[in-house]
C-alpha cells in the first residue's frame, strides 16, 4: 500500500496540525498523526480531546488505507528528503517506508482503531471573517487572557456577536481587552474559546500588515481570503485555507465586559505611542522579580511624567502630550501597559483616566473598536 504527493505540501500539512498533537497522552495513537488514504488524497489529522486539526492534499494511491505515523520522524523525516516528490508506502507489519530520489526512511506506524474520531459538530451558526482581521484580533487581546486554570473560563476568550460585529473579549483581573469588527450578521449570541485553540488557529491565518511585506503578492491573496466559523452549543469549527480546526468551547459565565468600560472621564491623554513604549523600556530595566516598582505616572501641563525607581537604577522621563482635563498622578504595572501598547495600531493613542484609583482606558488615537483596561496600582506617599 503507497501513495505519492508532493513533499513540500505533506511537510507543510504535517507542520500546520502538529500544535494539536499531545506530547503525552493515555492513548499512545494520539501522540501520532493520523493518516486516511484515499485514491485521489490523503487526510491528515491531529487530535489531543480537546482540539483537533485535519486538512487533505493531493495524493496518488494505489488503495484506500489508514494508519497512525510518529508526529515527530513523519515530520522531520519528510522534511528533510530530497526531491519534489515523496512516496510513503505501509506494509503488512505496519512499518511506514519513505522514499524520495535515492533517499529512504522507515519507522513503526500503530493500527488507526487505536485512533480517537473527531468530534460530530451539528453546526447550529455560522459566520465569515477576513482572516486577516480575525488574526489581528487574536493578537491584540489573548496576552490578557488569565493563565489561572481555577477559573477556566477566563482561560478562553469571548466570542460576542452583536448588531453586526464580533467583539473578542480577554480577562485576566487586572486588565481587559476588547477588539471588535465588522462580520456583517444579525444574530446574537456568544461562546468562549480557549486560547490554545486560538493560538492554534492565528498560526493558521493569513498575516496581518504588521508581519508582511507589502510587496509579497502570495500574502495578499492569502489576507483576501476569509475563516468560516461555525459553532454549536458545546464545539467551534474553524475553517481556514482546507484545514479544519475543531475544539471543545468553554463552560460557563463569562465577565459583563461592558460593564467595565466607562461611560465617562476626567483627564484625556493623547500621547505618541513609541515615546511611551521607548519610556516603559527603559523602567523595564530597572525592574525585575527582586526589584518591583509601579511605574509613577503624572499628568499635567502638556506632560506627561514617567518615573520609576529601584535598587538597580531610576528613570525620570518627560513626554510631551495632548492633554485634557484634570490632573493627575497614577500607578500602574509597566509590563501590563506595554504588552497592549505593542499591538495598538497607528502612531498615537488615548489614554482616559478618571483619577488615581480608578481603572486606566486606552483607545487608538480615533475611534473604539479596541479598548484597554488596566487597575492602577496605589502609590506610595
Amino acid at each position: 500500500m503507497k501513495f505519492t504527493c508532493n513533499k513540500n505540501e505533506l511537510s507543510k500539512a504535517i507542520s500546520n496540525i502538529s500544535g494539536a498533537v499531545p506530547q503525552k497522552s493515555n492513548i499512545q495513537a494520539l501522540e501520532g498523526i493520523k493518516v486516511k488514504v484515499s485514491l485521489n488524497q490523503i487526510e491528515l489529522t491531529a487530535y489531543d480531546l480537546e482540539k483537533g486539526i485535519k486538512t487533505n492534499i493531493t495524493a496518488t494511491a494505489d488503495s484506500e488505507y489508514e494508519f497512525v505515523a510518529s508526529a515527530k520522524l513523519f515530520s522531520e523525516f519528510t522534511r528533510k528528503m530530497n526531491g519534489d516528490d515523496i512516496t510513503v508506502e505501509l506494509d503488512e507489519n505496519n512499518v511506514v517506508k519513505l522514499l524520495s530520489q535515492s533517499t529512504e526512511c522507515s519507522f513503526s506506524a500503530l493500527s488507526a482503531n487505536e485512533y480517537p474520531e473527531l468530534p460530530a459538530v451539528d453546526v447550529k451558526r455560522s459566520f465569515h471573517i477576513s482572516q486577516a482581521k480575525l488574526k489581528t484580533m487574536i493578537n491584540m487581546t489573548s496576552y490578557a487572557v488569565s493563565q489561572n486554570e481555577s477559573k477556566p473560563i477566563f482561560t478562553g476568550e469571548l466570542f460576542d456577536i452583536a448588531n453586526s460585529k464580533l467583539t473578542i473579549v480577554a480577562i485576566d483581573g487586572f486588565r481587559l481587552a476588547i477588539k471588535s469588527e465588522d462580520v456583517g450578521t444579525n444574530e446574537t449570541y456568544s461562546f468562549v474559546v480557549p486560547k490554545k485553540t486560538l493560538q492554534e488557529v492565528a498560526g493558521l491565518l493569513a498575516r496581518d500588515d504588521k508581519e508582511s511585506d507589502s510587496t509579497d503578492d502570495e500574502n495578499k491573496e492569502q489576507k483576501e481570503k476569509e475563516c468560516t466559523i461555525s459553532v454549536n452549543d458545546r464545539h467551534i469549527i474553524f475553517e481556514i485555507n482546507n484545514f479544519f480546526v475543531i475544539s471543545r468551547l468553554l463552560e460557563g459565565s463569562f465577565h459583563n465586559y461592558k460593564l467595565s468600560i466607562p461611560n465617562s472621564y476626567k483627564t484625556e491623554v493623547i500621547i505618541n505611542k513609541s515615546d511611551l513604549i521607548n519610556s516603559l523600556g527603559r523602567c523595564s530595566l530597572v525592574i525585575n522579580e527582586k526589584n518591583k516598582c509601579p511605574i509613577r505616572c503624572e499628568v499635567s501641563g502638556g506632560v506627561m511624567k514617567i518615573s520609576c525607581k529601584t535598587t538597580i537604577g531610576r528613570v525620570n522621563d518627560a513626554i510631551p502630550a495632548d492633554i485634557k482635563g484634570d490632573s493627575v498622578t497614577i500607578g500602574f504595572n509597566h509590563k501590563l501597559v506595554l504588552e497592549a501598547l505593542r499591538v495598538a495600531d497607528g502612531d498615537k493613542i488615548r489614554i482616559r483616566l478618571n483619577g488615581a484609583m480608578k481603572v486606566i482606558e486606552i483607545l487608538p488615537n480615533e475611534g473604539e473598536d479596541y479598548i484597554y483596561l488596566i487597575m492602577p496600582i496605589q502609590l506610595k506617599g
